[in-house]
């Protein structure tokens, strides 16, 4: 066949699509409902995977195998698990611990997860893909984290509250609703922190003719890096004086997100009188008095901080 006769057979012959592409071994799982990954838009239609899509599923993959490892500690209050994600955006997380937890629809079995997000177009898309899925488990609040805590569509107990890159205070927010819903356990990966930054700012002048310590946040880049952590420090400490292990790893390689803080808190019912203590020296150390009453309020209540630890 000449060369022309090939290219007129190649334009002749019906159009294949490309072959799918398996999903990655390391982010598999039996049962795994690939075309929930394709609503998702973390698979092409053809099942292919592209770069920045594994590295999103990788990230929801490593924290979904964290909250398993929760899971198995708790004792759901009402038979069945209850779980609340703040921030849900889109509902990846909640979506993939649903396909995790109930494969297929999960008809028969108890337990709801709640989407909490403000976005009024995400929780409607997330309803929409629920339904089609036959996600039986799933709920989707339009609200702000800020204001959960009050809903009266939510139970007034949850086991496991779960924020992935809740932006700034919404990561605080998610902790006062666990705290307020008497959580069991807690998974948190915060996001752009800005408010303790925002705050050492302000006072900036002031604390360089008092301390040396201020030199740390003196530059701007400085400052905002020193915020971001202060600010996870502080939230540890918090949830520590209100009776919570907590353990602070890396979510994934930093490679994959710069992100990538977790911490994971188990409720004990020790409540260590020494974390509330530090907690308050940092923010008088750093001029922070202004926040107790706003992010830590449960320590001006007489006896919140409990047996001393």
């Amino acid at each position: 066949m000449s060369r022309r006769d090939r290219d007129m057979s190649a334009r002749l012959a019906p159009n294949k699509a490309p072959a799918a592409a398996a999903l990655p071994q390391d982010l598999a799982w039996a049962g795994q409902s690939v075309e929930l990954l394709k609503e998702l838009h973390i698979l092409t239609r053809e099942g292919r995977l592209n770069q920045d899509s594994r590295r999103k599923l990788k990230q929801v993959d490593h924290l979904v195998h964290f909250i398993e490892q929760l899971i198995a500690d708790i004792r759901p209050y009402d038979g069945a698990l209850t779980l609340a994600d703040h921030g849900a955006g889109k509902s990846y997380l909640g979506f993939v611990l649903h396909d995790r937890l109930w494969p297929g629809s999960g008809d028969g079995a108890g337990g709801v997860i709640y989407g909490i997000e403000t976005r009024p177009e995400l929780v409607t898309r997330s309803r929409d893909l629920a339904a089609r899925l036959g996600f039986a488990h799933m709920r989707f609040l339009n609200i702000a984290a800020a204001d959960a805590a009050q809903e009266q569509g939510l139970p007034a107990r949850i086991d496991l509250v779960t924020a992935l890159h809740a932006c700034d205070t919404a990561t605080d927010d998610a902790i006062a609703f666990g705290l307020a819903k008497q959580a069991q356990a807690m998974a948190l990966v915060p996001c752009c922190q800005a408010e303790v930054a925002a705050c050492l700012r302000q006072s900036k002048a002031l604390q360089l003719a008092r301390t040396p310590l201020a030199e740390l946040w003196r530059h701007p880049l400085h400052t905002r890096e020193i915020g971001s952590q202060l600010t996870n420090v502080l939230r540890c400490l918090y949830l520590e004086s209100q009776g919570y292990q907590v353990t602070v790893t890396e979510l994934v390689g930093w490679e994959h997100s710069l992100k990538n803080e977790l911490i994971l808190a188990r409720q004990t019912g020790h409540y260590k009188h020494t974390a509330g203590a530090r907690l308050r020296a940092l923010l008088a150390q750093f001029g922070l008095q202004g926040l107790l009453p706003v992010r830590y309020p449960q320590l001006l209540k007489e006896g919140a901080v409990g047996v001393a630890g």
